[in-house]
């Protein structure tokens, strides 16, 4: 019988957050080949019952996506059982927890109690490797892909009426500062003087609330501009294919964002900030554009709506590079890879 996996999450299923698109992904990729595995979502669960259904379930292998808030059950459900840990960055454990220092020592103690960890992208492992040097032997690159494509439609329209002729701007990302969402609002109020037909679209949950009060209140006069809430992502697919760009204007990533990955295989052009974890899927000019600050933002978003064959190329190429470098295949057998170097798993 091939062993099983214990999956511990921050969110999963159906929450709309990245780390429950990535995890249900490869759990369904995983599951397709033959792997036995369970997923616990911490924001629905109590530790305690967590650790009963865990030990029940007997896992030959404990796989914890975050580091700081999945990491430490899972260090402690993989000491008690004696049974591998491999963590996966996802984002703001890599970012920003690893340099916090109330929270580092949390984090460090995970990393150091891991077999496997494994990231999305080079930057973020040499990051790690740069701050925890004696982890490089174990730190592994699983690149992210895009899921099958969801069929379920999503009616913008009834959403949000929309006349013919605009030129849509979508921002898919869940209200919270590491995604920045108040950054469009300066440079789209410029520019809207000079192409009415500008429109922007805030599409996600609001994860903090304060910071959403801050942005409801900014779009409240504009005509121009809407937060259409959180949607299930089986829409997504539907909704992206309907954008004519796709923003993206974090400040930090985990190497790569959902968000970016499911436009661009969506065909859409993408604007996105020039840090590490969205360089690792645009190459400014060729499978989407890049800015480093509000100027270069508004410069950018000008072309777009200026150049339809601008839109049109970086669309294709963006749709090519993910088909082409980022397949499910290529994702999933890099965990199943990692889990056979520690347990049995089907071949």
């Amino acid at each position: 019988m091939a062993s099983r996996v214990g999956v511990l999450t921050p969110f999963a299923y159906p929450s709309v957050r990245g780390n429950a698109v990535t995890v249900a992904r490869i759990a369904a990729g995983l599951a397709e080949r033959g792997v036995a595995l369970r997923v616990w979502d911490l924001s629905v669960r109590e530790e305690s019952a967590i650790v009963t259904e865990v030990e029940a379930y007997r896992p030959a292998l404990i796989h914890a996506f975050h580091a700081h808030r999945a990491g430490p059950l899972a260090l402690t459900l993989a000491r008690r059982m004696e049974i591998p840990l491999v963590v996966t960055f996802t984002g703001t454990d890599a970012n920003h927890d690893l340099f916090i220092p109330e929270r580092a020592a949390v984090v460090r103690r995970v990393l150091e109690g891991a077999a496997r960890l494994t990231v999305f992208h080079d930057s973020i492992g040499e990051r790690v490797a740069s701050a925890l040097p004696d982890l490089r032997a174990r730190l592994v690159v699983v690149p992210q892909s895009v899921g099958p494509s969801a069929a379920e439609p999503f009616d913008l329209q009834a959403r949000w009426s929309l006349p013919p002729g605009v030129v849509s701007f979508v921002f898919p990302a869940g209200i919270r500062a590491v995604k920045n969402p108040l950054l469009p609002l300066g440079p789209l109020g410029r520019l809207i003087v000079h192409f009415p037909e500008i429109r922007l679209i805030y599409v996600g949950p609001v994860l903090d609330p304060e910071l959403g009060e801050a942005l409801l209140r900014r779009l409240s006069p504009l005509r121009w501009a809407r937060h259409i809430g959180a949607l299930p992502h089986a829409q997504m697919a539907s909704l992206l294919s309907q954008a004519d760009v796709v923003l993206n204007c974090s400040v930090s990533e985990g190497g790569m964002a959902n968000s970016v990955l499911e436009a661009l295989m969506a065909g859409r052009a993408v604007l996105a900030s020039d840090i590490e974890g969205n360089r690792s899927l645009v190459d400014d000019g060729a499978t989407g554009l890049l800015f480093r600050d509000e100027a270069e933002f508004e410069l950018r978003v000008a072309q777009l709506v200026r150049d339809p064959d601008l839109r049109a190329r970086l669309g294709r190429a963006g749709q090519s590079l993910v088909k082409r470098q980022y397949p499910l295949s290529r994702e999933i057998d890099g965990y199943r890879d990692v889990y056979r170097a520690l347990i049995p798993v089907p071949a």
